[in-house]
């Protein structure tokens, strides 16, 4: 049996045993107007016409298999080598989750060690953790660590940061006692003029990210120094993919690197699971939250693995912990450590610079048309965005009928930019499909 329900005998024995004589005594403190005594179910179905129904279900999502996407905004497709689904799926994969008594899990402790190792010669950093639940997570705990490592409480972020980022810093900051500044954009990348006026005294970081949310590379050395000579720390949001060709944020002077590891072999699946990295200079290292795996020998000389430094508060008292919600997210860092170590230093540049070209090649041509104008005029990666004389939302479904995920409408959260269409292009896309969507968009 796949569900074994209590029976009445089991519930009174329950009931007698917690001191209440009945389920609604139970539940007596849930308000009348939002209790619900019963569920409008329909009847009960057996395990084959249970499963016969849910596949009809599924089967009416579609997904990247049925159309062509050219959505990015924070999620990307691109390939995904098959061994990586077979690797991950197999049980000693599947089924591991934190380690409570790490050193006997030497396994668990490699493949996170070798994960850490990955991203920080991906960041240029000095130590990596293992990991955070996404990207944004990542940013928002990269704000805590510098307002605790500077005992600032002020927090200054791009406005061309992704939205939702900012979204999140600001829910967090609001119990923290944290003040969020944003800095406008100028042309697409972050104003010095802006970030000049208002960096002080009690300002904690910069938080910036590059390529940002327009797709577009921000000029990171021209605000470090900036930052710096403030007192302040530079965190650095980042495309793990566009690493392999752009100067690492460690390069250029970032203290804190994070981001999104979604585009490191992780599915899009809907918006998750998804894998934030987070990867900082050693000084910080007792102040990054989750854990940290290292190398050592055993009394024999061997190599092995140990749990160094754990700050959880699964592991030390809640109040001493650096966060209260770092997640193990080992299966996603894995896959991530699957995909960077089948893909290699010349395979990740191949995708990077593949991403690069044929997002030029697509910004050209829906220029050409006559149809879409530049929105900015700064370098980008794989993203860009247009404006377009035709209403987005209106685009979009013409698109959408034509088996096209088209762009995202940047005026959902830049009211400024109504007529903004951001598209992304992956190495994924062909010339001929660049080319439909080209001819599709100007139907």
């Amino acid at each position: 049996m796949r569900y074994i329900s209590n029976t009445a005998a089991d519930k009174e024995s329950m009931l007698k045993e917690i001191g209440v004589d009945s389920i609604e005594a139970l539940f007596e403190d849930i308000p009348k107007e939002v209790y619900c005594d019963k569920l409008n179910l329909p009847e009960a179905m057996s395990e084959l016409e249970l499963i016969k129904k849910m596949k009809e279900i599924a089967q009416k999502n579609q997904t990247i298999d049925q159309y062509t996407c050219f959505l990015g905004a924070g999620a990307y497709d691109h390939f995904i080598p098959v061994t990586i689904d077979q690797l991950i799926l197999r049980q000693e994969f599947y089924t591991a989750y934190t380690p409570y008594q790490p050193e006997i899990s030497q396994g668990t402790l490699q493949s996170i060690f070798e994960y850490q190792t990955m991203i920080c010669e991906l960041t240029g950093m000095d130590v990596s953790n293992a990991s955070m639940y996404d990207g944004t997570n990542s940013l928002v705990e990269a704000a805590m660590l510098a307002c605790a490592a500077t005992r600032r409480s002020e927090v200054l972020v791009a406005k061309s940061v992704h939205p939702e980022s900012r979204q999140v810093l600001k829910t967090y900051a609001r119990f923290k006692k944290i003040k969020v500044t944003e800095i406008d954009y100028s042309d697409g990348q972050l104003d010095i003029n802006d970030l000049e006026a208002k960096i002080n005294r009690d300002t904690a970081a910069l938080l910036i990210q590059s390529p940002n949310f327009f797709g577009i590379i921000e000029d990171i050395a021209a605000v470090e120094k900036l930052v710096h000579d403030n007192g302040s720390l530079l965190v650095v949001s980042t495309d793990p993919i566009s690493l392999a060709i752009l100067k690492s944020p460690g390069e250029l002077g970032a203290d804190i690197a994070v981001g999104e590891g979604q585009p490191l072999g992780n599915p899009l699946s809907y918006g998750g699971p998804y894998l934030g990295f987070f990867a900082t200079k050693e000084k910080y290292m007792r102040r990054v939250p989750g854990r940290i795996i290292g190398q050592t020998v055993d009394q024999q000389g061997r190599r092995g693995f140990v749990l160094t430094l754990q700050t959880r508060e699964q592991h030390i008292r809640r109040e001493k912990a650096t966060s209260n919600i770092c997640s193990n997210q080992g299966l996603i860092a894995l896959t991530a450590a699957m995909y960077m170590t089948f893909m290699g230093k010349e395979g990740l540049r191949e995708v990077a610079e593949q991403s690069l070209m044929k997002a030029h090649y697509a910004y050209e041509k829906l220029i050409e048309t006559g149809k879409f104008k530049p929105l900015f005029n700064k370098p980008f990666f794989k993203e860009f965005a247009l404006e377009s004389l035709e209403p987005v939302e209106q685009l979009n479904e013409k698109l959408l009928k034509a088996n096209i995920l088209g762009g995202y409408q940047l005026g959902k959260d830049y009211p400024e930019l109504e007529k903004g269409w951001l598209v992304a292009v992956t190495e994924k896309r062909t010339k001929e499909e660049i080319e439909r969507l080209v001819r599709e968009a100007v139907k």
